[in-house]
């Protein structure tokens, strides 16, 4: 079978979470990734955890293992001016070059966008900065923790009594991977007709904005700011994350219809409820919000998570139990549609990844290469695919150009 994107080569410059996520995508789908680093500072993830038995390395971080599966991996010291020899080469090679640094770090290497559509004018490159090329903040170095907190995401995020909490992970990485694949589709798809390859300028603060257009558009329109208000819903009570039996576990709860309430009531073995003077209607629930939560949470502690979203959803209530890792890795829906892949890598063993989550039915995605260590594919990427000879490759290396 045909992979959808097997005939797409690309040299992926970038690191930390929303450059490789992006290009993992089109990997998947069978582009042929060649991710280069170096040695001398290695992608920021790399030595982050969690480990393969909790174990530090570089070659160990789950981060990076999940964001650079079926890549070849190499390094190349991009300092040395034979490095950028080999760089020049490796974007003649390819049809899409991916980075991920500050504005002008490219360009000072001599691989911006001007420089290496002079070489290759149907070249299509994309740059995945904090804030884009352009304006007065466009230089700032930032992370997905900086940018969750610059776009707006974490002081929405909390109690109202509370300082803001942190978003888990590199939120807005997630997003403009996901954005940045489907503009690279987009440009594919356009130089198909053309024969015109294009720069892509993706902001990730930009990106990450997009998923608070509700509540931008009720700022715009009726002036309101969104503030931080827990598990708290204006149109729906009951609505929160609720303790369950057994250690730390919770199963979300939200009602918004009447119909549900009275329900709910039933399922509780409380039915009177529902015609009590301080939950009637929702105006009534939302001013005895603390006390109703309260009720409900000692049910919920009498049944496992598990029974409480069983139970609610098959009386016609939405209920869902908040899943740890270790619940995703034994859930009967993610096992039915094959989302988990486990491949063998060369340090650690088998390691599990995670699938795209969408299935293709004639090129579905596979996953068939773990993360590369550093500088695994070294030999096969220079010698056979660049096409350098075994001495080049060994004088090269032995001069710190493949560091």
């Amino acid at each position: 079978m045909r992979k959808a994107l097997e005939d797409i080569k690309i040299a992926d410059f970038t690191w930390y979470v929303a450059g490789p996520f992006c290009t993992r995508y089109l990997a998947d789908y069978g582009a042929q990734v060649i991710k280069v680093e170096t040695s001398k500072y290695v992608d920021g993830v790399r030595p982050y955890p969690p480990y393969k038995d909790n174990i530090p390395g570089v070659n160990r971080g789950g981060y990076f293992h999940n964001y650079n599966s079926n890549k070849l991996g190499i390094t190349l010291n991009m300092q040395h001016p034979k490095g950028r020899e080999i760089a020049r080469k490796l974007v003649m090679w390819s049809d899409i070059v991916a980075e991920s640094f500050s504005p002008g770090v490219m360009k000072g290497l001599g691989l911006g966008y001007d420089e290496i559509k002079q070489m290759k004018p149907e070249i299509i490159m994309i740059s995945l900065s904090s804030k884009g090329q352009t304006g007065p903040q466009s230089g700032l170095p930032a992370v997905g923790l900086h940018l969750a907190a610059l776009s707006g995401f974490i002081n929405i995020t909390g109690w109202p009594d509370r300082d803001p909490s942190l978003l888990y992970g590199a939120y807005t990485d997630s997003i403009a991977g996901r954005f940045g694949a489907a503009s690279i589709m987009a440009a594919l798809v356009q130089r198909q007709k053309t024969g015109n390859g294009q720069y892509i300028d993706l902001a990730q603060s930009e990106a990450g904005i997009q998923f608070l257009i509700p509540p931008l558009l009720d700022y715009a329109a009726n002036g309101r700011v969104l503030n931080r208000n827990g598990n708290h819903h204006p149109a729906a009570a009951p609505h929160g994350a609720y303790r369950c039996q057994d250690e730390d576990r919770w199963c979300a709860i939200a009602v918004f219809t009447e119909e549900e309430w009275m329900a709910l009531c039933r399922v509780m073995g409380h039915p009177a409820w529902a015609g009590d003077a301080r939950f009637v209607t929702l105006a009534d629930r939302k001013k005895n919000e603390d006390e109703l939560n309260r009720l409900v949470e000692q049910w919920t502690v009498n049944h496992t998570a598990e029974e409480v979203m069983t139970i609610l959803q098959e009386a016609g209530v939405s209920a869902g139990v908040l899943e740890k890792a270790e619940d995703l890795h034994r859930d009967p829906q993610l096992a039915a549609r094959g989302h988990f892949w486990t491949l063998k890598h060369q340090e650690i063993g088998d390691s599990t990844y995670d699938g795209m989550g969408s299935i293709l039915s004639e090129t579905p995605a596979e996953l068939n290469k773990a993360a590369p260590v550093l500088g695994q594919d070294n030999y096969q990427v220079y010698t056979q695919i660049l096409g350098l000879s075994d001495a080049e490759f060994i004088e090269l290396m032995q001069q710190g150009v493949f560091e």
